[in-house]
């Protein structure tokens, strides 16, 4: 499978995702934000079900994931594709505190278990959560969590083009 690595390339990586609804939202907003979706095995659904499609709406056929069949065949293309960032609602640093401005993957596991102990163990440096402000909430959406990733990575290109792009007098 040939691995995209442009410089400002960003990937959302799905580890067993378990509700079709969310990965089709998920995929269209990669599709909308121009972000490489990844789907590791094993998947909670068929991609060939109505469902992810009726999610995708009529953009599935383009949003085109890579299906990974597991996550160590995954984990080994990890360096091509970027920095790697774990979220979970465990994870002490908080986005708003990493930098997304080069290469990055964005790895998110599935609704009910979030991402598996032995990748939280291995990765805990690269772990990183949502601001929450109220200790009622356990954890937010998956498809919420992605697009609020995603375009706060975007947030953060855009801010670093437009410094890059000033002139100082």
């Amino acid at each position: 499978m040939p691995i995209d690595t442009t410089a400002d390339q960003l990937h959302v990586a799905l580890l067993a995702p378990e509700i079709p609804w969310n990965t089709g939202n998920i995929g269209r907003t990669c599709l909308a934000a121009g972000v490489r979706l990844h789907l590791i095995e094993p998947l909670g659904f068929s991609l060939d079900g109505s469902q992810v499609r009726r999610a995708g709406l009529d953009y599935w056929p383009r949003v085109a994931p890579c299906l990974w069949s597991d996550w160590h065949t995954f984990a080994d293309q990890l360096p091509a594709l970027g920095e790697p960032l774990f979220f979970t609602a465990e994870a002490e640093r908080s986005l708003w505190e990493v930098r997304c401005d080069r290469p990055t993957v964005m790895i998110f596991g599935g609704e009910s278990q979030g991402l598996p102990a032995a990748v939280r163990e291995r990765y805990s440096e690269r772990l990183v959560s949502l601001p929450q402000s109220s200790p009622h909430v356990r954890s937010l959406n998956l498809s919420s969590c992605v697009a609020v990733a995603v375009y706060e990575a975007l947030r953060q290109r855009s801010a670093s083009a437009a410094c890059r792009g000033r002139v100082s007098r």
